[in-house]
């Protein structure tokens, strides 16, 4: 658990930091990512990003979309293989992500769900 907890607080520091660099760096290659976000910055029904150079252009608008974004982690969930993070996110929202890690701790699949 030390080590998702490690992983969780470095994911929000590196988007509160609007790093974008450090964001990917947690993401692998070949990266599924599904969110309702998505459906509204990048005007794509399906919700759905494949590839890290498609996520790196998402997480660039979004981060252009939102210049005071700021995330608070309220719990880090573990899971087999995975762990959720429930934030505070965009606009005040609550946020939880489901993230799945493989061989190398990288994340190659994401849920994201706001209320």
């Amino acid at each position: 658990m030390e080590q998702l907890s490690h992983f969780g607080e470095a994911w929000v520091k590196a988007w509160n930091a609007h790093d974008l660099e450090e964001i990917l760096s947690h993401y692998d290659d070949n990266i599924v990512f599904y969110s309702p976000v998505i459906k509204r910055i990048n005007n794509d029904p399906s919700g759905t990003i494949r590839g890290k150079e498609n996520l790196r252009a998402y997480f660039s608008k979004a981060l252009v979309a939102y210049p005071d974004l700021h995330f608070e982690l309220y719990h880090i969930l573990e899971g087999v293989q995975s762990v959720v993070l429930f934030y505070k996110s965009i606009n005040d929202k609550l946020s939880a992500e489901m993230m799945v890690l493989n061989e190398k701790g990288l994340v190659c699949e994401v849920r994201a769900h706001y209320k």
